[in-house]
């Protein structure tokens, strides 16, 4: 089992960038293909992007690609959401979670583990 907290969020105007970030506990993280989520206000869960469990593989979903990286830090049991670019509809709550079974899906019915969550506002 593993736990998660994520943190950067905050409010930042339209064309700016911020990077989030994702601490898990445990000795297991490497373990674990990673995933970014995001909730906004009337609207269904989205995925982010995704990493596998060295950092070597990597994927997004098509309204951030070019524009968010994902990168992680096993030594340090942390995955980084680098956003850049943001604009109003980037506006959500971003949610990390750890997929043990390597799906390397952008389903988030394969995610186990999920943080509370780190509040993105974008201004324009």
């Amino acid at each position: 089992q593993v736990q998660l907290v994520e943190s950067g969020g905050g409010l930042v105007q339209a064309g700016g960038s911020l990077r989030l970030s994702c601490a898990a506990s445990g000795r297991t993280f490497s373990r674990y293909a990673m995933g970014w989520f995001r909730l906004a206000p009337g609207k269904e869960r989205e995925f982010v992007a995704g990493i596998g469990r060295i950092g070597v593989y990597t994927f997004y979903g098509n309204s951030v690609k070019g524009r968010f990286t994902i990168s992680r830090d096993n030594a340090k049991n942390t995955v980084y959401l680098q956003m850049n670019s943001l604009n109003p509809e980037d506006t959500a709550v971003y949610y990390c979670a750890a997929d043990p079974a390597q799906t390397y899906s952008d389903s988030s019915d394969l995610y186990d583990y999920w943080g509370q969550g780190t509040q993105v506002t974008v201004s324009s």
